[in-house]
């Protein structure tokens, strides 16, 4: 009667271990993941699975994310690790990656030559606080990743920087953004640049040296070439002959007009208008206001005058207007200026310079979310008109405390010392930036003769395919600063205060979007809930959930072992 419950025991033991060899060997041959969240965030985008399965050589990382940190940076690192094990499951282990403390060096040069070689290959360092047992003590650490492939290198910034944001909410902006992260920086490196972007010069655009590092972003995703209009047919489209005569193409992905300060020719707005009508996408980034600071340079005070860039019509029937008056924004960026005297020698300090605004993104959409500030320089309001059939986005505003300026008006030094007053900053939340997307109608329509209309090489479209395009209304937050010896500072690098904004981010995510790069803008679509404690109440209600997190788990084990023991008293007894 013994040997039967013994046997019986013995039998069930072999056949579970038997069951969970079965399931280790069967799992070396079938990969699959359960992710039982509500948002799946453990779960890879079809893009990014697609994307890693056609990898056939190593993708390199060298993560700088290791060493003794706070709470919040382990969390990332440990998610950044978990993604990156996810990823080499589905490249067939052509992932591999270390994790690197920069400052566990042999000594201090050995420690300054390496945060200066990151700081050189594009990583930003991060100054964090760490509590010992002597008090506080401050640590740089290079939250980011360096990727290499067949010779190739990118930096990655793991930690995203948005201005007014709480810690914690930058670091779950920051994982929300990992897998983005991690698949843009393979599609750079391993992908061909197909796509042609052309950069519009003639009418007094910036110059290649003043969009030297926003081109250098680009040139990572896309061919770049810079395009003379000069009224040339043939400048912005290609045709080719078909059964029907000619088939007539956009000849690039997307065009960007970078701050003109002359007038358009009609014949230079035919062919723009024809590459719109014919599915081109454009970035326009436009100020019909002439004011910049290097007249600030020789006198106290300058004037900004509204100019014609003949683009007025054209707009307006794409469904916007960009209106000739200069912003103030209570939100702004500073430059140095006068702070008054000491003795008799001036003294000089940084200042908040209004007509500097600084957006912050406030909208969840592909192309803003998660982004740091934007700086503008000197921008206008933009007004959303026409077509009500062209779907409209605004997608950067002012803050609550700006006004609008009537042009020609002066600009003043003196705007730095005086105290803006409230209740003049009664325009908030002016649009600066707006998407807009849908079957455009030409703003040539009924105007061209018929001869014109039916000429079988033009072959004029009055209505276009559908496409897209976006109006930002300064056309310097593009320009990039030039250092007298030639060398020039990243886009939206603040050479004051050292700050970096999001221009840079902001404009290559409106290519990105523009450039039907879906993929991408849909992994940035991607939301994380933060799930983060109420402070106030955890530390009113301490107690008691001290009590219920200890007590209630001794009391169940005691309860458990009166009930077995009541069980097997009775059962054997």
């Amino acid at each position: 009667m013994v040997k039967k419950p013994a046997v019986r025991d013995i039998v069930q033991l072999a056949v579970i271990i038997g069951i969970v060899i079965t399931l280790n060997v069967l799992s070396g041959f079938f990969f699959t993941r359960f992710d039982l969240t509500s948002e799946k965030r453990y779960t890879l985008s079809e893009t990014s699975k697609e994307l890693l399965s056609g990898i056939d050589d190593v993708v390199y990382l060298r993560v700088y994310l290791d060493g003794e940190l706070p709470a919040g940076f382990r969390r990332l690192r440990d998610r950044t690790r978990e993604m990156l094990d996810e990823f080499r499951a589905y490249s067939n282990n052509n992932i591999e990656y270390e994790f690197i403390n920069p400052s566990n060096q042999p000594d201090e040069k050995s420690r300054n030559e390496l945060y200066r070689q990151l700081a050189k290959d594009g990583l930003m360092p991060t100054n964090i606080q760490i509590k010992s047992e002597d008090g506080v003590e401050q640590k740089l650490i290079f939250p980011g990743a360096i990727m290499s492939y067949r010779g190739e290198e990118t930096a990655l910034q793991l930690l995203k920087s948005q201005m007014g944001a709480l810690p914690e909410e930058m670091l779950n902006s920051s994982i929300e953004d990992l897998e983005f992260e991690l698949t843009n920086g393979i599609r750079k490196l391993t992908e061909v640049r197909a796509d042609r972007i052309g950069f519009i010069t003639g009418h007094g655009e910036l110059g290649e040296r003043q969009v030297a590092d926003m081109a250098r972003s680009l040139s990572e995703y896309y061919q770049l070439e810079r395009v003379e209009i000069d009224g040339q047919l043939n400048s912005l489209v290609s045709r080719a002959e078909g059964d029907s005569g000619a088939v007539i193409f956009p000849k690039y992905k997307a065009i960007i007009i970078a701050k003109p300060d002359t007038a358009f020719s009609e014949k230079d707005k035919f062919m723009i208008d024809q590459f719109v009508m014919y599915g081109g996408r454009v970035l326009w980034l436009v100020e019909p206001v002439f004011c910049n600071m290097d007249s600030l340079r020789y006198a106290p005070s300058t004037l900004a005058i509204p100019i014609s860039l003949n683009l007025e019509d054209m707009l307006f029937k794409y469904g916007v207007r960009v209106n000739t008056d200069l912003l103030q924004d209570a939100r702004c960026a500073a430059i140095p200026g006068p702070s008054g005297y000491v003795g008799n020698q001036l003294q000089w300090a940084l200042q908040p310079w209004i007509y500097f605004p600084i957006t912050i993104p406030e909208i969840d959409h592909p192309i803003v979310r998660n982004l740091n500030g934007i700086k503008l320089e000197f921008a206008c309001s933009i007004d959303t008109v026409g077509n009500p059939n062209i779907k409209k986005t605004v997608l950067l505003r002012t803050s609550d405390k700006s006004r609008a300026l009537r042009t020609p008006t002066q600009v003043s030094l003196d705007a730095m010392v005086e105290e803006p007053k409230p209740e003049q900053f009664n325009r908030p939340h002016m649009p600066v930036a707006v998407l807009l997307e849908g079957k455009f109608e030409s703003v040539y329509k009924n105007r061209l003769t018929t001869m014109i209309k039916q000429d079988r090489d033009i072959k004029f479209r009055a209505e276009g395919a559908k496409t897209k395009m976006i109006v930002v209304s300064d056309g310097d937050m593009i320009r990039n600063h030039i250092n007298p010896d030639g060398t020039y500072l990243p886009c939206g690098f603040d050479k004051y205060t050292s700050q970096q904004f999001g221009n840079n981010k902001f404009l290559l995510n409106a290519i990105n979007y523009l450039c039907d790069d879906e993929n991408l803008t849909a992994i940035r679509s991607r939301a994380l809930e933060i799930r983060l404690l109420d402070r106030k109440r955890a530390e009113s209600e301490r107690t008691k959930w001290q009590i219920i997190n200890v007590g209630i788990p001794i009391i169940l084990i005691i309860l458990f072992g009166m009930l077995n023991a009541y069980l097997r008293k009775k059962r054997y007894a």
